[in-house]
């Protein structure tokens, strides 16, 4: 039996319209999954090669395919060294707390994603959170907080936020940090790999600031629509992940057929630049539908694949979902306590395969939807 304490927290889920439960999807049209490039549905590799690493890098796992995707993807992504990790979420909560210790400092912008919280609070740094692209209250923490003698503080922000498909000005964040010493800013580019800039390479190396920024993170279950991640940075930085990320070191390694997935999609992201730009198109077709379908108020402002429409109350946006799924368009809620209380919302993700037709039909449809709510 659950503990009964336990089956409080469940019930208080239950009774406020917030409990979480695993679909399938049948045969819809896809507006929900991160698969932004259509990667995940093309055969990546062929070649036949063992199930698994047989253990951790540092043990038996690692191999001259590991080292050559590694130099693949620094050299892809314009730095010096990558380090992989078998996900996204394995590299922040291993970046994060090998960095710091009980004299260093964390200020992450308030609506990063769950792995960066985690990677904080796994760490023994004091944190704090500045308010949401709001260089001004970061400037002001960092003029604070930041002259003590010994402590290093680390900036960490997303390129393209995972809830609300808005991104940071990168530009005036990288020279805003390079005002004070011992300052380093630490970018997750999870939703912009495969979306923003040349051949998808991420908002960095768009604004032309990958050599000024500490450390990347780049995942490849989304854009790449594979499995695993990779830390971006130093030769320094990549020696010392080695010895002090906990997530890396006591892991079994990604195993060849994985590695040669990678690979594979970057070499996609090379050939097919006219799926990034096919991408680009079908978010500048769904905004200019969102003005004409008089949906511009319920819409957050977004250039990249990930687009928002709010609808206060789980309950509502719940409805708003489920009728949207019963007219065949795959589209889901996110219901607080992931998001803020009245910030519930339609999460609609867009993708180089959806067509302009499934796209005019969402949006008819869910104009009428919000009328009748």
């Amino acid at each position: 039996m659950l503990p009964e304490k336990l089956q409080a927290l469940l019930g208080m889920r239950y009774f406020s319209g917030s409990l979480r439960k695993l679909t399938v999807n049948r045969g819809l049209v896809d507006f929900a999954s991160n698969d932004y490039l259509g990667f995940s549905k093309l055969e990546l590799t062929q070649t036949k090669s063992a199930n698994g690493a047989t253990g951790s890098r540092l043990i038996s796992g690692h191999s001259d395919l590991h080292h050559q995707i590694e130099e693949q993807i620094a050299a892809f992504h314009n730095a010096p060294a990558a380090l992989l990790f078998n996900s996204g979420y394995d590299a922040n909560i291993g970046l994060i707390p090998a960095l710091t210790d009980r004299a260093d400092l964390i200020l992450f912008d308030q609506l990063v994603h769950a792995s960066i919280r985690d990677g904080i609070q796994l760490s023994q740094a004091k944190s704090l959170k500045y308010r949401h692209n709001d260089l001004r209250h970061l400037e002001i923490l960092l003029s604070k907080f930041s002259e003590e003698e010994e402590r290093q503080v680390y900036v960490i922000t997303e390129s393209v936020f995972s809830m609300d498909g808005d991104m940071p000005d990168l530009k005036k964040l990288v020279k805003l940090v390079e005002r004070f010493e011992n300052v380093h800013l630490i970018l997750d580019e999870a939703h912009a790999l495969g979306v923003i800039g040349n051949k998808g390479a991420g908002l960095a190396q768009k604004e032309d600031v990958e050599n000024d920024i500490f450390a990347r993170v780049v995942t490849f279950g989304k854009g790449l629509g594979c499995h695993g991640a990779a830390i971006l940075g130093s030769e320094d930085l990549k020696e010392y992940l080695i010895n002090y990320a906990r997530s890396f070191i006591y892991t079994t390694a990604l195993p060849e057929h994985s590695l040669r997935a990678i690979s594979n999609a970057y070499l996609m992201l090379n050939k097919r630049e006219d799926a990034v730009s096919r991408l680009s198109y079908i978010i500048a077709f769904f905004n200019k539908l969102v003005l004409a379908n008089g949906l511009r108020l319920c819409f957050r402002e977004s250039e990249t694949a990930i687009q928002v429409c709010i609808i206060p109350k789980n309950e509502k946006v719940k409805k708003a979902a489920r009728i949207l799924q019963e007219k065949g368009y795959d589209v889901r809620a996110i219901l607080s306590p992931t998001v803020s209380q009245g910030e519930e919302r339609l999460r609609v993700c867009l993708h180089s395969f959806n067509t302009e037709k499934e796209i005019e039909g969402l949006l008819q449809l869910l104009a009428k939807t919000l009328k009748e709510l």
